[in-house]
This record gives structure tokens, C-alpha cells and sequence, in this order.
């Protein structure tokens, strides 16, 4: 396993469609899902997805844990997601507080859907599906957008949404 360098925004990779993982067993694909969970542990990061260590494959992988940038995010093990994709549960939408390895330094609000229904393969072939919501949710959609070439910002609707990160984090404690 290998903490891989980030990729940060302007580079190409993170504006690409990733392709989809044909092979789970792939000693290739092993290597990727390896280096994506050591390189997100090395993180105060909830999720990443192979586009940001610069592999252009369908693989994310969400670990949600309370840190510094966020506090109240609830508590889940790594789960590695294959092709993953998601369909609204309504059209009900919130915005909040989203940032990014490949963007450091920056925080704003996105909307995103409050309710989703998840499916991916699993590291060991299975198709998965289940309902998420709230900032698990949000942290899976925006892991999807980097498989689709879009970054968080793209989804911002005002720029007066925008903060730098010693603002945001002055703006929480209060």
C-alpha cells in the first residue's frame, strides 16, 4: 500500500470520465483500491475517488469519521464502491459545507439530494444497493462527480458560497 501524491484542481485527470472496472480480481484494480485507502487514512478526508491519485477507474472509497474540517460527521469503516451510482429518493435538496483533497484551502456550500439509493460492486464482486442520507450521502455524490469529471465547485450556485478554509473553520466554532 502506497499514499499516492493527490491530484490537484487543473490537472486533466480530474476533468475525465473514469472508466468503468471490468475485472475486481485485477491485480491493477487491488493495487489502485490499496493505495486509495492508505493515501485517504494519510487524510483528514472523508472519501476519495481514483481520479484523484490519478487513476482514471470507477472506484471510491467513503470514510466517514469525525475530523477538524468535520466535526459532526458520523462514524463508518472504509467501504470501497466498483462502478458505483445512485438515483434521487425525491427532489428534495440541501445545501452545506463541502471541500476536497484536490482542492485544499477552499470550502462551499453545494446542494446536493438529501436521500439517495446507492449501487456499486463491492472488492469482492457483489452488487451492493442501499439508501443513504444526509452527509453520508452528500459525501457519495461528491465522489461520483470526480468518476464523471466534475468537481465540487462546478456545483456551487453564488460565489459568496466560497470560503477559504481558516474562514469556514472560524465560521463552525462559532
Amino acid at each position: 500500500m502506497t499514499i499516492r501524491e493527490i491530484a490537484q484542481l487543473g490537472n486533466d485527470i480530474l476533468r475525465i470520465v473514469a472508466k468503468p472496472v471490468d475485472d475486481v480480481n485485477s491485480p491493477v484494480i487491488q493495487q489502485v483500491i490499496n493505495d486509495l485507502i492508505c493515501t485517504l487514512e494519510s487524510t483528514s478526508g472523508v472519501g476519495i475517488a481514483a481520479p484523484q491519485i490519478s487513476e482514471s477507474w470507477q472506484i471510491i472509497v467513503l470514510a466517514s469519521k469525525p475530523t477538524k474540517r468535520y466535526p459532526d460527521a458520523p462514524s463508518m469503516p472504509s467501504t470501497i464502491m466498483l462502478n458505483p451510482s445512485f438515483i434521487a429518493i425525491g427532489d428534495e435538496t440541501e445545501k452545506d459545507w463541502e471541500g476536497c483533497l484536490s482542492i485544499p484551502g477552499i470550502r462551499a456550500k453545494v446542494p446536493r439530494y438529501k436521500r439517495i439509493k446507492i449501487s456499486y460492486t463491492d472488492q469482492n464482486g457483489l452488487l451492493e444497493i442501499y439508501e443513504l442520507e444526509g452527509f453520508i450521502a452528500r459525501v457519495f455524490q461528491h465522489e461520483i462527480d470526480h468518476l464523471n469529471g466534475v468537481v465540487y465547485l462546478d456545483r456551487v450556485e453564488d460565489n459568496q458560497d466560497i470560503f477559504s478554509e481558516m474562514e469556514y473553520l472560524k465560521l463552525i466554532a462559532s
